[in-house]
C-alpha cells in the first residue's frame, strides 16, 4: 500500500518503487493502476498514450524486461531511476545486465510520464 493514514498522495520515489516491484513480479494489473488515464510513454523516440487501464496493462505486459532499481533520484514530481535489467517470468530480456534510465513524472500519486532515456548517451535495450 502506498498511502499512511494521511490524505497526502505518496511521495514520487515511493511510486516509482511501486512500479518497479510490480514489474518484476509479473504483476501488470497493479503496475498499470499506477498510471492516470492519458499517461504519456516516450521511448525509442515514439510518444504513446496510455488512454486507460487496459492500456496500461497491454504496455507494461509487453515490457520484456524486469528491472532492478540501481539508482534514483526526485525533485518533486519527476524522478529519474536507472535499473539493472533482467528476465521477467514471461520474457526474456534483450539485454539483461544493462542498465535503463526512466524518468517518471508523477501527480497525485499517479504517472503521468514514463520517458526512457540512454544511460550515460548510449541507446540501451527497453525496459
Amino acid at each position: 500500500m502506498l498511502t499512511g493514514c494521511s490524505s497526502s498522495p505518496p511521495s514520487t520515489e515511493s511510486v516509482v518503487r511501486a512500479w518497479s516491484q510490480a514489474l518484476n513480479t509479473d504483476d501488470n494489473d497493479r503496475a498499470a493502476d499506477l498510471f492516470a488515464n492519458g499517461a504519456e510513454i516516450i521511448q525509442q523516440g515514439r510518444v504513446t498514450t496510455l488512454a486507460n487501464h487496459d492500456d496500461a496493462v497491454a504496455w507494461n505486459e509487453a515490457l520484456p524486461c524486469a528491472g532492478e532499481i540501481v539508482s534514483i533520484e526526485t525533485h518533486g514530481q519527476t524522478a529519474t531511476a536507472t535499473f539493472k535489467l533482467g528476465d521477467r517470468q514471461h520474457s526474456r530480456c534483450d539485454g539483461p545486465g544493462q542498465h535503463a534510465t526512466a524518468i517518471f513524472r508523477v501527480v497525485d500519486g499517479k504517472i503521468v510520464l514514463w520517458h526512457q532515456t540512454a544511460p550515460e548517451g548510449t541507446t540501451g535495450p527497453e525496459v
